[in-house]
């Protein structure tokens, strides 16, 4: 042992504690624990794309991923990972994915969590729709996606619930009522989350005296935070602010007593440098403004976007796209933000090709139009005017005087639900342009003293008929846009009138589906197809991409849904079974070596023996009216079926009063999303079913 005041030891002594005084000074330089990354870290705009937590990956909504690890150079060895067979009901539904889980809502909001490496189901939680939506059955097909905030999921449902759900287990954590006691408001759009708050929307202006409200709740508890009325209510209860009594000026007559709509049923985006939800709005309730304000009007807020503040909903600025709207041109088509040199400078702008033809860009901080031009055939207007922002109307585009107008596009719009995308990275939008035109009238309508058809059946106050002949009817493209220069980069015609929603990468790749099951992977910049898969089933909704354990994916949902399957003229051709076309998911990466087993056989379209069919044409008219007004959502126009219902032509359930009356009216099928229609009369079924059995003996004899 040293003695203590030896030399050595001091040194020693002086040695250590400057080695302990050094660590202490190194170790306080050093950062402390990693913080969690906070919860909108991947909604941000500028996340790195690990995860695809929104409906279009980030608050800005571009449906744009700069994920490059699948690419140009190596997308031709991009295949099948991993599938997962859906039950019944719409797949049209774009997912989620979130440190390495992939949520997926189908069906009437049946949502389910599957490890996004492997597809094994980890949970499953079903909101029963069936059991409480009633009529509401009747008018859409299920939600187009989720959202995810927080350790939590958030999806709507068809009755009108917010239900926000425990991510991990899939545990309802709390249920929020969107609508009102006996309204006719449903939910078929993705939720959007912002700053801890979650918004919805809802659809219902087609089918019940609807106006169009949003509302944001606290993402955490489900508690209300502000509501924002898109059209004004009745002046005699007073406004709810000064933006309802400002677009009250802009109506005339008693157009509340008809809802007035401006439903917001799907777009959303989110600008977190200024704090402001932009909410694109849907067509008016009627359709025809002759009957909903029948002195004309701008009628505020329809077919808008709307700016509001994030935090307490108020009123910012908008920019209308069809001032009086009568042709069901909504402006509830995706919207994405973006950055642009536009003139030498740098602008912020919003970017949207709403149905009516047009694409438009405009001044995100104050709604200014910046430009305006067609992407497709339009006979309703010339052109945008750039100093007012408003359109230059062709005369008699809105049928006066009883008179018809051909007008491009159609109530399907240049543009339809099936999202559109844009890359920063080549400057370009890409949108699944669909081209159709329809002869419009209200000839037959009795303007003054019309009223809308109870059970939400749709009423709209004007026909419109959509066998045209010509060249683009039913055709349709993946459509490449500058919208700086506001002209074609490119373009790829897709089969039929309607195609798959999109999504952009940073490995210069564009990802398209299309009606005939083939997914498709195209050059960003040039449009050449570098890769394609055969989905076995119709690609509507539009796929993510995303890395789960370092690997990048490619998901899409494939199988028909929402409105695709209404008119089967439009699907170029292709016969579209709704019992035995596959619903999945299908996930993808290069080097994946999984198959999918070989389809199922499409049985042949032919309608079963009917021997104790007689043929009543008076009766099988008045059942064609009831048909169109309650059946033809879902099996299709004059019961031709393109794919979301069966066909029910090729089926024997008409044969036998009993059966019919069972599903029809008893609602034996509400489990599998056939509605029941108690109201119908013993005569009304009689005429449905002769209808039905009509088709079905003229199918007989066509072949």
């Amino acid at each position: 042992m040293r003695p203590r005041g030896s030399r050595i030891g001091g040194l020693a002594r002086l040695a250590v504690t400057s080695a302990i005084l050094l660590g202490g000074l190194a170790l306080s330089q050093q950062p402390g624990p990693a913080s969690p990354p906070a919860p909108d870290a991947q909604l941000r705009d500028t996340s790195d794309g690990t995860d695809w937590p929104g409906y279009g990956r980030t608050y800005g909504e571009q449906h744009y991923n700069p994920l490059d690890a699948i690419n140009a150079g190596n997308v031709a060895r991009l295949s099948l990972a991993w599938s997962y067979d859906l039950g019944p009901g719409n797949p049209a539904s774009i997912p989620v994915a979130v440190d390495g889980v992939l949520y997926v809502s189908s069906g009437l909001s049946v949502v389910r969590a599957l490890d996004a490496a492997t597809g094994k189901l980890l949970w499953e939680h079903d909101t029963r729709v069936a059991d409480v939506a009633g009529d509401k059955l009747r008018v859409a097909w299920g939600i187009r996606g989720i959202a995810w905030w927080d350790g939590k999921l958030y999806t709507g449902t068809q009755d009108g619930r917010l239900v926000a759900l425990d991510a991990k287990t899939g545990t309802e954590i709390w249920s929020a009522q969107t609508t009102l006691p006996g309204d006719g408001r449903f939910i078929t759009g993705a939720p959007r989350v912002f700053d801890g708050k979650v918004i919805i929307g809802q659809g219902g202006a087609d089918s019940a005296d609807t106006r169009g409200y949003v509302t944001t709740y606290d993402a955490a508890t489900g508690k209300q935070l502000w509501r924002f009325y898109i059209v004004p209510g009745n002046p005699a209860d007073g406004f709810e602010d000064e933006a309802q009594a400002m677009a009250a000026k802009t109506w005339t007559g008693r157009w509340w007593e008809h809802g007035g709509g401006g439903t917001a049923w799907n777009a959303f985006a989110y600008d977190a440098e200024t704090d402001t939800v932009f909410v694109g709005t849907g067509n008016g309730a009627p359709w025809n403004q002759k009957i909903r304000s029948p002195g004309g009007g701008d009628n505020l807020f329809l077919c808008s976007i709307v700016a509001l503040d994030a935090k307490t909903g108020r009123y910012r600025w908008h920019y209308q796209v069809n001032p009086g709207e009568t042709w069901d041109f909504n402006a509830a088509m995706d919207m994405h933000l973006a950055d642009l040199r536009i003139a030498g400078r740098m602008r912020k702008v919003l970017i949207q090709a709403p149905k009516n033809g047009f694409l438009y860009v405009i001044d995100r901080t104050d709604g200014k139009l910046i430009s305006a031009e067609k992407i497709a055939k339009v006979t309703w207007a010339s052109r945008i005017d750039l100093a007012t922002g408003r359109p230059i109307e062709t005369p008699g585009a809105r049928f006066p005087d009883g008179k018809s107008f051909e007008l491009w596009p159609s109530e399907r719009g240049a543009h339809s639900w099936m999202p559109s995308a844009f890359s920063p990275k080549t400057g370009l939008v890409y949108i699944p342009k669909l081209e159709a035109g329809a002869i419009y009238s209200d000839r037959n309508v009795d303007l003054k003293n019309w009223k809308r058809p109870d059970h939400n059946a749709p009423g709209l106050g004007e026909t419109f008929d959509l066998a045209l002949k010509d060249p683009l009817q039913n055709t349709s493209a993946l459509l490449a846009w500058d919208p700086v220069t506001q002209r074609k980069a490119w373009s790829v015609p897709t089969l039929g009138g309607f195609n798959g929603g999109i999504l952009a990468t940073g490995g210069n790749l564009v990802f398209q589906g299309e009606i005939d099951g083939r997914l498709s992977a195209y050059a960003a910049d040039s449009g050449r197809r570098l890769w394609q898969f055969a989905a076995q089933a119709a690609v509507v909704a539009a796929p993510i991409t995303y890395r789960a354990g370092g690997v990048q994916y490619v998901t899409v949902l494939v199988g028909m849904g929402t409105t695709a399957g209404v008119d089967a003229r439009a699907l170029g051709g292709v016969r579209i079974d709704a019992r035995t076309q596959m619903k999945r998911i299908l996930s993808f990466r290069i080097g994946g070596t999984a198959a999918l087993p070989p389809p199922p056989e499409t049985p042949p379209l032919a309608a079963p023996a009917d021997p104790d069919y007689r043929p009543d044409p008076a009766l099988a008219t008045r059942g064609g009216a009831l048909f169109n007004l309650r059946c033809v959502a879902c099996h299709g126009i004059d019961a031709q079926a393109g794919g979301t219902a069966p066909d029910l032509r090729s089926s024997d359930v008409p044969h036998s009063a009993e059966a019919f009356a069972a599903i029809v009216r008893d609602g034996a099928l509400v489990e599998n999303g056939m509605p029941r229609f108690g109201e119908l009369s013993d005569a009304e079924l009689a005429g449905l079913r002769q209808f039905v059995r009509a088709r079905a003996a003229a199918l007989c004899t066509s072949r």
